[in-house]
């Protein structure tokens, strides 16, 4: 089994060089096989093809010596060898990980980065927030600024407030349309159940689990990531870690992951966002299906099985599944119980009724299931935008891809602090805002694409709710202002006021009522009832999404891609059950 190395035949040389002398038997354990030196590595890995390349990355084999009749591999680890068993690839040596590390950070990594960061950007710049507003939006937003400051100087000072509140209701109003049409009955034959694959029928699943200064959660996160009921074999786990994030790096060095774990350094770089990584580790992806964790997440072990088994059900306009998001800690304190209720209102009763009429919908940070086709054909994430996820599910969207959601639960830890809360929240603001400008550069465009009703949906879950949060506490003061009662007996004979006081208590008390009935219902389906007192203070909960609201605009001016990092291991009640 002694095989020595002394020289590789190199393209386009002439020299006479001696060759592995003899292929190792399969059989033959990796560990024992000889170690392919790192400057032969270095030197065979600036001549790969670009199909080479892509085997290096996704599976770990690389060419390193080519013969006139053929071409020898080395393996990095067991699962390299199961792949090159598939494709019959000849092979003779060993590429230690430490080798593959260093050789993909020195030779490939700019390059994927450059790829990561400005692929989207490049090939479609009208789909991602690099560009904050196009040339015609800046001219829109001129004119309405100049009209707004002439109205301000020239017109009538008593139509300011009212023209306010009809604007802030509006908003309104169209939020409360949707979580009406979300509280109807779904359509019949919605629930698709399809049957589970055998093992052998299951296709290759990635994992990207994207972590940045999460170290006080690794262990529950390796803890569940094991727990998932899926051929290890057959398993893709890329654990995503920053360059400069030195904490993270040692403790999943001192983790002993198994084979099927991918740690992945993404080199350092503007923007540093989490879209930014999981398009860089998507270089690496050797599975045709794809999904996201996040740090504090413990996913339902079956659910990779359950995505599957739908993915293969369908055809290829399912471009992504969309599994329910709950909470772990949701009773430890009043902050957790509010968010529990705005997350059962929106994965159990506003997404569901949105995939049941086939309309767009903004995509969770986590558990989403995609096929690996649908993904390259959209252009994968928005490196620049804060909220990735949304704005890829109305990508998919506009691409003609079919959005699903699965009948399976991720829990998650509830943000326990209200400072780390807000940062989550006004990150998230921002993003919407990001992408409603990315989405209506052409209106009349995106309005072909989606039909009417997605395209209002759009308008409803990007600006509507952006919105809607930042008036939220404009309309509610002015409104109290009108109701006392010397403001309603100095204006006894004006029904212009009346009906627009009348208008804008109407979309309070509309808001908060649909508000609460959708959580309701929500918290219902998921088994938690008796929240009466939780829900009757959601319109207290509101006014901090308010306060988060007016933080996202100012981030938007003064650091559009700065991402807020939120803080995980706080709660009281890390668990390692699902």
């Amino acid at each position: 089994m002694g095989v020595e190395f002394t020289a590789f035949w190199r393209h386009g040389d002439n020299q006479d060089v001696k060759t592995p002398q003899a292929e190792l038997q399969p059989e033959t354990p990796l560990e024992d096989w000889p170690e392919i030196p790192e400057h032969w590595a270095f030197d065979a890995a600036r001549r790969l093809s670009a199909s080479e390349r892509d085997l290096l990355f996704r599976h770990k084999i690389m060419a390193y010596c080519w013969l006139p009749d053929r071409i020898v591999h080395g393996l990095v680890h067991d699962g390299a060898m199961v792949e090159s068993k598939k494709r019959k690839l000849r092979t003779a040596g060993r590429l230690s990980i430490e080798t593959y590390r260093k050789l993909i950070r020195r030779v490939f990594a700019n390059q994927i980065l450059q790829s990561a960061t400005l692929s989207l950007a490049k090939a479609k710049p009208w789909a991602s927030a690099k560009q904050r507003l196009s040339v015609g939006q800046k001219l829109v937003f001129c004119t309405v600024f100049l009209l707004l400051l002439g109205w301000l100087v020239w017109g009538p000072s008593n139509t300011l407030l009212p023209s306010l509140q009809i604007l802030a209701g509006m908003f309104f109003l169209m939020v409360v349309c949707l979580r009406c049409l979300c509280l109807l009955a779904l359509p019949r034959g919605t629930g698709v159940v399809a049957p589970l694959l055998q093992d052998e029928e299951l296709p290759v699943y990635t994992v990207l689990v994207p972590l940045f200064r999460e170290t006080e959660v690794v262990s529950q996160l390796i803890h569940a990531l094991c727990l998932l009921d899926y051929p290890v074999e057959k398993l893709d786990i890329k654990i995503i870690l920053e360059e400069e994030d030195r904490a993270m790096h040692k403790v999943v060095a001192e983790l002993n992951l198994p084979w099927f774990f991918d740690v992945i350094i993404v080199p350092s770089g503007k923007p540093q966002t989490k879209p930014r990584a999981l398009n860089y580790a998507m270089h690496f992806a050797r599975g045709s299906l794809v999904t996201i964790y996040d740090s504090e997440d413990i996913p339902q072990p079956n659910q990779l099985k359950l995505a599957a088994a739908r993915f293969a059900a369908a055809d290829d306009g399912l471009g992504c599944l969309q599994a329910s998001l709950a909470f772990y800690n949701p009773h430890e304190n009043w902050l957790t119980k509010q968010f529990a209720a705005e997350y059962a209102a929106l994965f159990q009763v506003i997404l569901p009724t949105l995939t049941a009429y086939g309309l767009p919908l903004p995509l969770g940070g986590t558990s989403n299931h995609f096929r690996a086709s649908a993904l390259s054909a959209v252009g994968g994430w928005d490196a620049f935008n804060v909220t990735e996820d949304a704005d890829l599910g109305f990508r998919l969207a506009r691409h003609g891809f079919e959005v699903g959601v699965i009948d399976s639960t991720t829990f998650e830890e509830a943000n326990t602090e209200l400072g780390n809360w807000l940062k989550q929240r006004r990150r998230w603001l921002k993003g919407f805002l990001q992408t409603w400008l990315v989405h209506n550069r052409n209106p009349i465009l995106l309005l072909r694409e989606v039909g009417l009703s997605g395209f209002c949906i759009i308008q409803i879950m990007t600006l509507g709710i952006f919105a809607s949060a930042l008036l939220h506490p404009v309309l509610l003061l002015i409104t109290l202002w009108q109701l006392l009662p010397a403001q309603v007996l100095s204006n006894p004979d004006d029904s212009v006021s009346h009906v627009i006081l009348g208008f804008s208590l109407s979309m309070l008390i509309a808001g908060y009522v649909a508000a609460i009935v959708a959580s309701k219902k929500g918290l219902r389906r998921i088994g938690t009832t008796s929240w009466w007192q939780v829900l009757l203070t959601i319109p207290f909960y509101w006014l901090l999404i308010s306060a988060a609201a007016w933080m996202a605009l100012w981030d938007f001016v003064v650091a559009p891609f700065h991402w807020h990092k939120t803080r995980h291991g706080l709660s009281r009640m890390q668990t390692t059950t699902g």
